[in-house]
This record gives C-alpha cells, structure tokens and sequence, in this order.
C-alpha cells in the first residue's frame, strides 16, 4: 500500500511541481525581455519533459536502468499513439509543411539514433555490450544542440514564434521565484518518491522494471503532453499540439536520455528492441499518415487506430 503511494503521489507532485517551475521561470524570463520563442523552446519544452528527466535521474542514481530506458520508450510511445490519437479523435490534427518534411524525420532520426547504441555489440562488437555509454550520452547531447539550434531557424524564418499565455504582469517576481523554488523541490522528492515506489511496487507484482517504466511510469510521465496537445486540439491549434509530441518525442531521446546515460551508462536487454521497433514503427506511421490521399491531416479514423494501435501494445506487454 505504501508503495502504491509513494507511486502515485510521486507523479502527481512532479506534475504539480513541473508546472510551477514553468509558471515562475517564464514569468522571469519574460521579466527580463526574452522573447516567447526562445521561453517556448528552452523553459516550456524542459518544463513538459521535467517528470521524465525526474524520473530518470532518480533511477540512474538508483541503479535502476530498465526504468529509465522503459520510461523514454514507453512516453515516446504514448505521446503518438496515445495523445496524438486522443487529440486527433477531439479534432482532427492538421500538418505544417516544416512539420512534415523537417521535424517529423528528427523524430524518426532519434529512434533510430537508439537503436544503434543500444545494439552496439551486434553493429560494432563493442566491449561494452549493450550499454549506452558517457560518450554515446555525450553524442546524444550534441544532436539536442542540432536540434534547437535547427528549430530556432525555422521559427526564424517562418516568423511564427511561440506563444504563451503567461503574463509577467500577473506574477510578481517573489512569487515567480517561490514557484521555481517550490518547482524545483517538488520534482526532487516526487522523483525520488516515484522511482523508490516502482522499484518496489514491481517487485511485489513480479513485473519487471522495464514494464513498470513503459507503462504506469511512462503514462503518469506523459500526462503534461497529454494535457496540452487535447487542450490545443479543444481550441483546434493543430500546431501546439503536433509540436507538443514531436518536441517531447526529440528531447526525451536526445536530452534525458543523454544526460541519464552521462550520469549513468544504461545496460540494455535485448527484448528492448521490441519497444524501439514500436517507438520507430509510430512515428513512421505518423509521417505516413500524413500522406495518404494528398491530405494534409490526422483524422478522426487515425486517431482512433493510432489508440487501438496503443491499447494492443500495452495489453501486449503487461501480459508478456
């Protein structure tokens, strides 16, 4: 029963904690002149993927690998079949041309990025094994440079920045700095509440930490995307919303995973490749998906498979 607790209560204080370390580091931000774009691509996008980095801190100071890696795939996973589904299913989703040709192959990029470290000792006879190194970290790390650097030219050169509905005027500069500090120490002890109870909650169940990472943890973890892109689609703002989930999807490779594997190399179980080949198997369905029929949309239909589609795969892994 503490476990389960110590489980949940653990995701709801990182959600809660996330969004106040947004609300008060934007609100300072914009304080001090910077522009929504740049507090959309750094704070807001660090901001919705806190709970995975969290999480993954935790379980890589832990010792506990399989959660860290499960939590990557499960949320990448979940952001498409999932959330875009869902959202989709609201209103369907239309895509950009920069989202389709630019954006949507970075994700594919990334997936494809982890499947080469962590099959290194198949590719390369590595030493290491399957182990996704301080080096492979570091490389991971300057593919996240590539990529902001890249996302901040085309939003310069389409002239659409980001923008956010917070006001500086609304929050004082005490209360946007209580917010950071509550944030911060919100997502500390729901981290280590969160990782602590999973450890032990899989234990009890006799599941594996890898199973306990690509479902309860990755869906508890996602939640901030889910949030956004079914309230983006309510008010059909197709484009927060598709950029949402292809933004999570980048960072928590290149960034979380990254900094997780500097903090600790992952060992990685070959019945990992199952979960990389269904991370890579959505966003190539989701770039498809964009091109049937000339259309240039996610419909109502393909939200409903892409939801099916994720129904099937976590009935399948709990099961196995």
């Amino acid at each position: 029963m503490v476990n389960i607790l110590f489980l949940f209560g653990g995701i709801t204080l990182i959600l809660f904690s996330a969004n106040w370390l947004v609300d008060g580091a934007s609100a300072i931000a914009k304080k001090f002149g910077i522009s929504d774009m740049v507090v959309g691509l750094t704070i807001v996008a660090f901001g919705t993927s806190a709970p995975e980095l969290t999480v993954n801190i935790f379980s890589a100071f832990k010792g506990a690998t399989d959660i860290a890696i499960g939590n990557i795939l499960g949320s990448n996973i979940s952001n498409i079949l999932l959330i875009l589904g869902v959202s989709a299913i609201i209103f369907p989703i239309s895509i950009q041309l920069n989202t389709k040709w630019k954006e949507i192959p970075f994700c594919l990029l990334a997936v494809v990025i982890l499947g080469i470290m962590a099959n290194g000792i198949f590719i390369d006879s590595s030493p290491d094994g399957n182990l996704i190194t301080r080096a492979d970290g570091l490389i991971l790390l300057c593919f996240m440079i590539i990529f902001l650097v890249y996302t901040f030219g085309i939003a310069r050169h389409t002239g659409n920045p980001i923008s956010l509905d917070i006001d500086p005027k609304i929050i004082s500069t005490n209360k946007a700095s209580m917010l950071v500090l509550l944030g911060l120490i919100g997502l500390f002890f729901g981290g280590k509440y969160l990782v602590t109870g999973a450890v032990e909650f899989a234990k009890i169940m006799g599941m594996s930490e890898k199973v306990i990472g690509l479902t309860i943890i990755a869906i508890g973890t996602s939640i901030p995307e889910l949030a956004t892109s079914v309230v983006a689609a309510f008010k059909q703002k197709s484009d927060i919303a598709i950029g949402n989930i292809i933004g999570s999807n980048i960072f928590n490779v290149f960034f979380i995973l990254g900094t997780t594997a500097i903090i600790q190399p992952i060992h990685i179980n070959t019945s990992i490749n199952f979960d990389i080949g269904i991370a890579f198997l959505a966003s190539v369905l989701l770039f498809i998906s964009t091109l049937t029929f000339k259309k240039k949309s996610i419909d109502r239909v393909e939200g409903l498979i892409f939801v099916t589609l994720y129904v099937c795969y976590i009935t399948y892994s709990i099961l196995n």
